[in-house]
């Protein structure tokens, strides 16, 4: 055949897309509110508030909140920077708990506030709470990314935006304003606000 093709078609069958598993919205509320430990729940309010693996979350320093903007700036995978909104109820959470350790680096510091609060620490907790709400199925911290992903997508969020906020692109921190116009960003913190209220 011209080209080079042969009379036989092979086509490869497409990877089936699927959305990791992601918990509802009452599920994270009842799991989050199941949990004691400021720093701990804290912690893991901004993991789902702002789509952060267990790695950026737990190593956030105060530098990173721009309160001005209501964006945390968060160094991911590679070095890379990234901008997230941060919902104002959230804001003010971590304003608050600031108050009670007044570290002066770590957000989420460990009991004797010489660094971060462990990853382990925080897993060990999350996994309790998962287990006094009542949720079966074997989840994760890093489940939290997956629903913050999961809320922005159901709520009409385009997918290169998400894609941009959970820092899957290889872009400069420039670019991200770029593609996060003003409008875009007035709707994400709409959209976060109300998700964060209450938790």
């Amino acid at each position: 055949m011209p080209g080079g093709c042969s009379g036989k078609k092979r086509i490869a069958s497409p990877r089936q897309k699927r959305l990791p598993d992601a918990l509802s919205e009452d599920q994270v509320r009842q799991l989050l509110g199941g949990i004691r430990n400021p720093v701990h729940k804290t912690c893991l309010a901004v993991m789902y508030a702002c789509g952060l693996r267990i790695s950026e979350a737990t190593t956030l320093e105060i530098s990173a909140i721009d309160r001005a903007n209501q964006v945390l700036r968060i160094i991911g995978k590679g070095n890379k920077e990234r901008l997230a909104p941060l919902p104002q109820p959230v804001l003010d959470e971590l304003g608050r708990l600031w108050r009670t350790h007044r570290n002066p680096r770590w957000l989420f510091p460990n009991r004797r506030g010489d660094a971060p609060i462990n990853k382990r620490v925080l897993s060990d907790t999350f996994a309790a709470a998962v287990t006094a709400a009542g949720i079966q199925r074997g989840v994760t911290p890093h489940c939290l990314r997956h629903s913050y992903a999961t809320r922005l997508i159901e709520n009409g969020i385009d997918i290169r935006i998400v894609q941009i906020l959970l820092g899957h692109a290889s872009i400069t921190s420039t670019a991200i304003y770029t593609h996060l116009t003003t409008p875009t960003r007035v709707s994400l913190h709409s959209l976060l606000d109300r998700l964060m209220t209450g938790l």
